[in-house]
């Protein structure tokens, strides 16, 4: 087999690279570990930044999304018992954020990529790269109870935290940055109609909490946990009553609960790797790098990888030109510590720490009550929260 780029990884990072590659007539082939079904059911992020609603949109994979998706203009910060909202529009030019779950953005690449009749194979087992360091790169797994070998000119690691590419690269190559926070996120997924229009972030002398949606008709919550909690110490009714004493602010307003059709234990970590690329192979999304989920940016950054790597790409192929792919990595490192730093703001402002001494519960107090307060300070988080545009940190 042969095509110009392999991609590795058939999640939104690597869908949505297939995707852009297409459109600039560029042959690339997906390969995925998984079933359709699995990587379709995936529950992951939600809330998509302007830019990365954008690009979808502009490709031609964004028509469901702007039908179903929920624009939001704002979130609110609870603390003190009060509810204290932050403008997210109207600091930042009209941009705003949607929501709309990660496994939707995948099923709809997914079917965009078949309508094309592009190659995506799943269900491909004991994926290795070869020769990335060298000209003539490829990948060999096993589909179909056959052995196969892809040729291609790059390889884009797009598989995850987990997956075999960032592995390939010599571990002397590579400069690992990494925290691991000593708590987790328990989120559920319910059968309720949100009880409110914006996404609440809860500081609570018990924990954090944040209550979002997927949907009308689909709400989805997270409390702050220890990182090794056993699920099975949380049954539904400890969750409902530790989510209300956590939200709820004692004016009238109430969660609505429903049956719950998820539950699981999402841990915290900020981890990078530098550099993004390895001689033919390029890291793109969760292979390169992790942030803590209380900003939003997981995904997004993600988008943001892969739109740099289809314009580098672009470029030498259409262009004879390889001073993009050559800044690959240090473009996108510009936006990702950005985004690492606002995750670990924002998760550092909102969590109780095991270790937190009276003396810095109050200094988070006073940081909340500053962003609250302040125009300029809630302009930052609107502009962090939205995402800044893409053309930010293509400049040297």
């Amino acid at each position: 087999m042969r095509t110009q780029v392999a991609i590795i990884g058939a999640g939104p990072a690597g869908l949505l690279l297939g995707h852009l590659l297409r459109r600039a007539g560029i042959d690339a082939v997906v390969i995925e570990d998984r079933s359709r079904q699995h990587v379709e059911a995936r529950i992951r992020a939600g809330v998509l930044e302007q830019s990365t609603v954008d690009l979808l949109v502009a490709s031609g994979a964004g028509e469901r999304l702007q039908r179903q998706g929920l624009r939001h203009h704002g979130i609110d910060l609870l603390f003190g018992g009060r509810r204290h909202h932050i403008d997210l529009s109207g600091p930042t030019g009209g941009r705003a954020i949607t929501v709309y779950g990660q496994h939707e953005v995948v099923r709809d690449l997914i079917a965009a990529r078949l309508a094309d009749g592009a190659p995506l194979l799943f269900e491909a087992s004991g994926v290795a790269l070869h020769g990335i360091d060298g000209n003539a790169p490829g990948v060999t797994f096993e589909r179909g109870g056959r052995r196969h070998t892809l040729h291609c000119d790059f390889i884009a690691g797009c598989d995850g935290f987990r997956g075999v590419s960032r592995g390939a690269i010599p571990a002397s190559a590579l400069q690992v940055f990494e925290r691991t926070y000593p708590f987790a996120w328990l989120g559920i997924l319910a059968e309720a109609a949100p009880a409110a229009q914006e996404l609440i972030y809860a500081s609570h002398a018990r924990g954090f909490a944040l209550f979002s949606m997927r949907s009308p008709q689909i709400t989805r919550l997270y409390l702050q946990c220890r990182p090794d909690e056993d699920l099975t110490l949380w049954p539904d009714t400890r969750i409902w009553q530790e989510l209300h004493a956590r939200l709820e602010t004692g004016d009238g307003w109430r969660l609505n609960e429903g049956p719950v059709l998820q539950k699981g234990i999402t841990p915290m970590r900020s981890h990078v790797v530098e550099p993004m690329q390895y001689g033919r192979l390029f890291l793109a999304g969760d292979a390169a790098h992790i942030v803590p989920p209380t900003g939003a940016k997981g995904m997004n950054l993600a988008v943001a990888d892969v739109r740099t790597l289809a314009r580098a790409l672009a470029a030498h192929y259409g262009e004879c030109r390889d001073d993009l792919l050559a800044a690959y990595s240090a473009t996108c490192l510009r936006r990702v510590w950005r985004a690492e730093y606002f995750s670990w703001w924002m998760t550092s402002l909102l969590h109780r720490f095991p270790d937190q001494t009276p003396f810095m519960a109050r200094l988070q107090r006073a940081e909340l009550e500053y962003v609250a307060a302040s125009p300029a300070a809630a302009a930052s988080l609107a502009e962090n929260y939205v995402g800044l545009p893409f053309a930010a940190f293509e400049g040297e």
